[in-house]
């Protein structure tokens, strides 16, 4: 009887222990798996060289992306990620690359000037001439100094223009309107003048071809007192440095 009792008394023990055990364990928390890093940004470089020719003749374009799997260039189509491609384009044209990837898309762009010919059936204009017909004043909003969206067009037109005449050089004359006083707009047609000379030169035209002038308002184009008025004395002017 005794060990009878025993034996249960140890079974029991068991049982309870096995119990205890299980009641007490503890189900392992499940950590979600970390987020995929974000896919890199595609980047993009486009030139041209050289990138001012004579009519007929050819240009490389050169590329270089990264991160990208679609490549295109407006007028070409698409493209492998790096490369070179001749062109002859028969007019100044603007070449537009476009790198488009996981990671978003970039772009690149590059400018070939093509020179105009010159007919030797009729004599060639001067200078001065060619000057005047090319050459765009710029004009400004009220009271600031920086380009405006739609001057943006004719500066790089001007850029154009000087990089085909690389003897020419320009004085810019920084003009504005009546309002305010001497001082004050001696310092604003200043700089208007050397914003101007700034965006000339980082699309190629050097330093020492571009000299500025402030006349603030002491030589207006206009003297109504009005806005249209007020407009046209807003303005670089200008002209063949001789």
């Amino acid at each position: 009887m005794r060990t009878e009792k025993l034996t249960t008394l140890v079974s029991v023990a068991i049982l309870a222990t096995i119990l205890s055990t299980g009641c007490a364990k503890h189900v392992a928390k499940v950590e979600p798996p970390a987020a995929p890093p974000a896919p890199p940004t595609p980047t993009a470089s486009l030139v041209a060289n050289p990138d001012v020719i004579q009519p007929g003749q050819q240009v490389t374009l050169t590329w270089q992306t990264s991160n990208a799997n679609e490549i295109t260039i407006a007028g070409i189509g698409t493209l492998p990620a790096s490369g070179s491609r001749l062109v002859a384009p028969n007019a100044s044209t603007t070449y537009n690359l476009v790198a488009k990837g996981p990671g978003g898309s970039s772009d690149a762009s590059a400018r070939v000037t093509v020179n105009a010919v010159v007919s030797s059936a009729t004599p060639s204009p001067s200078d001065k001439d060619l000057f005047a017909r090319n050459m765009k004043d710029i004009y400004f909003d009220y009271d600031k100094f920086n380009i405006r969206r739609n001057e943006a067009g004719p500066t790089e037109g001007n850029a154009a223009f000087l990089a085909q005449h690389p003897t020419m050089k320009i004085m810019i004359e920084g003009h504005c309107d009546d309002r305010g006083s001497e001082e004050y707009n001696l310092a604003l047609g200043t700089s208007r003048a050397e914003t101007l000379k700034q965006s000339l030169q980082q699309q190629g035209v050097p330093a020492d071809r571009i000299a500025t002038i402030s006349y603030g308002k002491e030589k207006p184009f206009c003297t109504e007192e009005n806005e249209q008025c007020w407009q046209q004395n807003r303005v670089d002017h200008l002209l063949l440095n001789q």
